[in-house]
């Protein structure tokens, strides 16, 4: 179990780039019932399963009918899993031990105290970590792919590039959840003003776009 921040999202479409990956990453809804989460889960897993099974078929590794629901998954993260119920933690504990799956349960700081009233789940719980904020080396280390995702090679020596990671840092204080979302706003505003170079005022008009979480 660990609390912090999510990882990364496999889709149908990475599936099939990567079809060693055999994770599924799920963040659940405010007030999403039991029985929706079940529904959502299986339609996920299924269509991993999909994906690997095609791959396999292609490289001539499978033949006959389609691998049954879900089979291929060997990981369930779930975000945001202090919104689950205490209906939802058994149903996840239930696929734990009859799928044999790996599960990570990511949320706030001290869940691991919150899903200790859960004795059946927690019994299960192999460690707790919680992430903490970024050392310089690993703001820089993520701040590297956020420019080259916006299509920018990040330079700490070129002075406008210095800049910009200062004002992130000051900013965010090596949160990489905040980070996250303030680098979906720093897209937004060089797409909408048609720019091509992230710059600490770039950054301080991205965070001025965000409603909570950074002062």
């Amino acid at each position: 179990m660990i609390s912090g921040v999510p990882g990364t999202t496999l889709t149908t479409r990475s599936m099939q780039r990567w079809p060693g990956a055999r994770s599924v990453f799920y963040t659940p809804a405010a007030l999403t019932s039991p029985k929706q989460i079940h529904a959502e889960l299986e339609h996920i897993s299924t269509r991993v399963s999909i994906c690997v099974d095609q791959h396999l078929e292609k490289i001539g590794k499978k033949t006959g009918p389609p691998t049954r629901t879900g089979k291929h998954v060997e990981l369930l993260i779930i975000d945001e899993s202090e919104r689950l119920n205490a209906t939802a933690l058994e149903l996840l504990r239930d696929r734990y031990d009859r799928d044999n799956i790996a599960l990570i349960l990511i949320g706030m700081p001290g869940i691991e105290k919150w899903f200790s009233r859960y004795a059946q789940l927690y019994s299960r719980v192999g460690f707790a970590h919680e992430y903490r904020p970024l050392a310089q080396e690993e703001l820089h280390f993520v701040l590297e792919r956020r420019w080259h995702k916006l299509g920018q090679t990040l330079n700490p020596e070129d002075f406008t590039d210095a800049q910009a990671i200062a004002a992130v840092a000051r900013i965010t204080r090596g949160n990489i959840r905040l980070i996250d979302r303030l680098f979906t706003q720093v897209e937004r505003v060089m797409k909408i003003n048609e720019l091509n170079t992230i710059t600490d005022d770039v950054i301080e008009a991205a965070r001025s776009t965000l409603v909570i979480g950074i002062s």
